[in-house]
């Protein structure tokens, strides 16, 4: 398996594209052809646990590790560190309606997939490839990536992570599950803006020849724990491939029967994930892209227009409030058939004019395969009222504002295809959201109050990692310029 990069033609192996996160010239790194899962491969997989499932998908990909490097590097991310050691299961509330639950990891949310596996994937691949070199991983999060990636490299040699959040764009409790996080490698600053500055800060700090010299003097090197590094990715296939056998073992759908995939996402890591399963042969019909009110993904599949210059808003999802999709340049690199020209153009003009226009052909390629949909907060809290209350389900908002967008997409088409929908986060991470669409009394004053008080009126359980923040103490407590933020990375390195 070789990769290249969506703007300008390169050939590397995985462990090369891992560490180094980005491509020189900004593009993202893709696969150069997808592997075929056989007829054969998935009758085995049906009987396999999810190390199993995963190691036999990740050996497609990571054809430069040896299989004992990586069955290695799965048992160390999937061992003891989820729940009843089943890290995604397929939950059905409803004939035909099925929730994949990605947040039964230690951080209660789905980056915990990838991010338990990444640093295992990227200490082996810089013994290959950097050998003796710091790597030093480079987060911009909305909420959920920052814990996870922290959680996964904390004290792991030869690396460190410095995680920027935006100041007010994360709730109450992703704040405390970064700013309380220990190790001697880890570093934790706010930054006055919103996601897309810190993503863009971060993407420019990549680039910047001055900053990759200042690392190599220090002998160290920038890797990034963001979906643009494609050993985010991978390990996010799998879980779309184990939710189809897992659909046939259940009963659910017949071998080679096509399903419908629902994603809330923001950057369109999480939904490219379930585009590359089905490049790889996994039957998915339909890829429905749930969107909040920052619904700018929404109106780029229904009009083929990409344009951020718009109002962004702080919403009760906000691991979704991003206006700067970057995984989408992956995918209009696949649907403009490689054109990394194309890309390059496409994504000059985003950066210099904020709006990009796909043709006609693209565009009608595109919503042959994706259904774009939103709501806004006052929907999602009616639709977590409304799965408590229907289903004794209870969901978090971006779950919420997926299960919603599904309903629209089902009102609109009458298409029952049987559907998992993935849910990405624990609901006690935004109990100040959730408690008041099944609970009409007055709320608690704290965020911790108002857990308790979630357990209390639905009869679910704390997740153990969350009730333990409360003694914890904050560690982090920077905040800066988006400006300043290179200068707090030198700070942090010496």
């Amino acid at each position: 398996m070789e990769f290249t990069s969506t703007r300008k033609k390169q050939n590397f192996e995985s462990a090369k594209v891992i560490c180094q996160g980005l491509s020189d010239e900004g593009g993202l790194f893709v696969p150069k052809c997808f592997p075929k899962i056989s007829d054969e491969l998935i009758d085995k997989l049906i009987d396999m646990d999810y190390k199993q499932r995963a190691f036999e998908v990740l050996k497609f990909y990571l054809t430069d590790f040896t299989d004992d490097e990586i069955k290695n590097c799965v048992k160390g991310a999937y061992t003891g560190t989820f729940e009843n050691e089943e890290p995604a299961p397929v939950v059905e509330v409803k004939k035909g309606e099925n929730i994949l639950e990605l947040w039964h990891g230690p951080t209660c949310a789905f980056k915990d997939m990838a991010l338990q596996l990444l640093p295992y994937l990227l200490t082996t691949s810089a013994k290959k490839v950097a050998k003796g070199k710091t790597m030093v991983i480079l987060v911009a999060t909305s909420g959920d990536t920052g814990k996870a990636a922290l959680d996964g490299f904390a004290d792991v040699e030869n690396t460190k992570i410095i995680v920027f959040y935006p100041q007010d764009g994360v709730s109450p409790m992703q704040k405390l599950q970064m700013t309380t996080q220990t190790g001697n490698n880890v570093s934790v600053c706010a930054i006055k803006g919103n996601f897309d500055d810190a993503q863009t800060g971060v993407k420019n700090i990549f680039g910047d020849e001055e900053m990759k010299k200042y690392l190599a003097d220090k002998n160290m090197e920038f890797s990034s724990a963001n979906s643009i590094n494609f050993g985010r990715l991978v390990p996010q296939i799998v879980y779309y491939v184990s939710s189809y056998v897992d659909l046939i073992k259940q009963g659910k759908i017949n071998k080679g029967d096509k399903f419908n995939v629902v994603v809330p996402t923001g950057n369109f890591g999480n939904i490219l994930a379930a585009y590359y399963a089905k490049q790889m042969g996994i039957p998915i019909a339909k890829f429905i892209c749930a969107s909040n009110k920052n619904n700018i993904l929404t109106d780029f599949i229904n009009t083929g227009v990409y344009d951020r210059n718009r109002d962004f808003y702080t919403t009760t999802s906000p691991s979704m409030d991003i206006l700067i999709s970057s995984n989408l340049e992956r995918l209009l690199y696949h649907l403009y058939d490689e054109d990394e020209a194309k890309i390059e153009e496409l994504m000059t003009s985003l950066k210099t004019s904020g709006v990009y226009k796909i043709s006609d052909e693209v565009k009608a390629k595109l919503q042959s395969e994706f259904f774009g949909g939103f709501c806004d907060d006052a929907a999602t809290k009616a639709t977590i009222a409304k799965m408590f209350k229907e289903y004794n389900y209870l969901c978090d908002t971006h779950t919420a504002v997926a299960v919603n967008v599904y309903d629209q997409y089902v009102e609109k088409t009458g298409d029952n295809t049987v559907t998992v929908i993935a849910s990405t986060a624990s609901p006690y991470k935004f109990s100040a959201s959730v408690l008041p669409a099944v609970f009409d009394g007055e709320l608690p004053n704290s965020e911790f109050l108002m857990v308790e008080k979630l357990s209390e009126v639905t009869g679910t359980k704390i997740p153990k990692s969350l009730a333990e923040l409360k003694t914890k103490e904050v560690l982090h407590k920077t905040c800066v310029e988006k400006q300043e933020m290179e200068n707090f990375i030198k700070e942090f390195l010496g």
